[in-house]
């Protein structure tokens, strides 16, 4: 077992903009899918530009966002988990068992989130499998290292893909997702408030949390914890000529990897066989997002070292300060904009028009952080989270 440090660790500002960049390509991701309110014009009724400019605005920020956002959010829970760690072993206590508290907390919040949010909510997921930074807070690296790059192999879609070659009549099992999803679905478009958020955050939480077992991100968000665990460890984001090194050469082995697991994940996801469809095509999908996410995230990083680039995001860098304010607020908003309970815009509002409200979404919450921040040092409920932590903390 290795020794921790015992300095407390400064706020790394790369940080605060590299969550700031995920929270808003959440949004934006978000708000092209109408908040997971499948609700769309017909094709028919546009014109062929729109209907063109629609699909490559679809194509472009699902290529670069969608599932990479989420990736780089699970990361950077990981390194704050390790930052609070280390701050509190400066101060001579074991951070463990009050994290315990902050993810009882964090259930709150995903809770609140949820009940505007149809799909269910990430933050949950996160409470749970947030258990497992408690148990290796104190392992090796190499310990650490290893259970995360297993983790990352999915072996439950290993297993179902091994169990399907021994015998050709297994089958997955059903979760009822689908059922799930088509009652929130039926209740989404009534309208009614009362049914609206009381389904939300039972039925629709219920079939998040499924859909994320059948969809291997119980283990996938479990492994970005433990790489976000071990960046921090290693202080992978302070600026210095050997961690430059790393985040270049991290850079071109995920180049390098994102095109031949895509194409393998294209060519297995039009197989016939519908186990390899739902088992080493999900973790091939998980890989090749995971390579993108680590180009992303490299890239920003190295961006991050010029002073220019700095001073251009520096907007995301308040916005990664409210992460959890923004993201929550996303999802009010989002409802209240394309939902039967709000201004019900989802049917006028092709991917090209939702880009527009999420960017102009974007842009009246960052005006909202830099209003905020100038009286205080965290977000309001960034503020209540930390406040709530602290209890009995003297």
């Amino acid at each position: 077992m290795e020794q921790s440090p015992l300095s407390k660790m400064p706020r790394i500002e790369v940080v605060d903009a590299l969550r700031g960049f995920a929270v808003m390509a959440i949004l934006l991701v978000h708000s092209l899918e109408h908040f997971i309110f499948p609700v769309y014009p017909d094709p028919l009724s546009q014109p062929e530009w729109l209907n063109i400019l629609d699909k490559a605005v679809f194509s472009i920020i699902f290529t670069l966002f969608a599932g990479k956002s989420y990736a780089i959010f699970a990361l950077l829970f990981g390194f704050t988990f390790y930052i609070q760690l280390v701050n509190q072993q400066a101060k001579g206590k074991d951070f463990g068992y009050r994290f315990l508290w902050r993810l009882l907390l964090l259930t709150a919040f995903a809770t609140l989130n949820a009940a505007f949010f149809p799909a269910g909510d990430v933050l949950l997921l996160f409470s749970i499998v947030g258990i497992f930074l408690f148990i290796v807070r104190n392992w090796s690296e190499k310990a650490i290292l290893i259970t995360a790059i297993i983790f990352l192999c999915q072996p439950i879609e290993v297993f179902h893909y091994i169990a399907s070659l021994l015998n050709p009549a297994y089958t997955l099992p059903d979760l009822g997702v689908g059922k799930m999803y088509g009652e929130v679905a039926e209740y989404t478009k009534s309208g009614n408030w009362g049914e609206f958020l009381w389904g939300n955050i039972t039925l629709g939480q219920k079939a998040s949390l499924f859909w994320a077992i059948g969809a291997g991100r119980f283990l996938q968000t479990a492994g970005l914890f433990l790489l976000g665990f071990l960046i921090g460890r290693k202080k992978l984001f302070i600026s210095s000529d050997s961690n430059i090194k790393f985040w270049i050469k991290t850079l071109i082995i995920s180049a390098i990897l994102f095109a031949p697991l895509y194409q393998l994940w294209v060519e297995l996801s039009a197989s016939d066989n519908a186990i390899i469809k739902q088992s080493i095509a999900v973790l091939l999908d998980m890989w090749q997002k995971l390579a993108f996410t680590f180009v992303l995230v490299s890239s920003f990083v190295l961006l991050y070292q010029k002073e220019k680039f700095q001073n251009k995001v520096s907007n995301l860098r308040l916005y990664g300060k409210m992460s959890l304010s923004n993201y929550i607020t996303q999802s009010i908003t989002g409802a209240l904009i394309y939902f039967p309970i709000g201004l019900y815009l989802a049917p006028y509002c092709g991917y090209a028009l939702s880009l527009l409200i999420g960017l102009v979404t974007f842009f009246l919450q960052v005006q909202l952080c830099k209003w905020w921040l100038k009286s205080h040092r965290q977000g309001p409920l960034e503020r209540l989270w930390h406040r709530l932590t602290w209890i009995g903390s003297k």
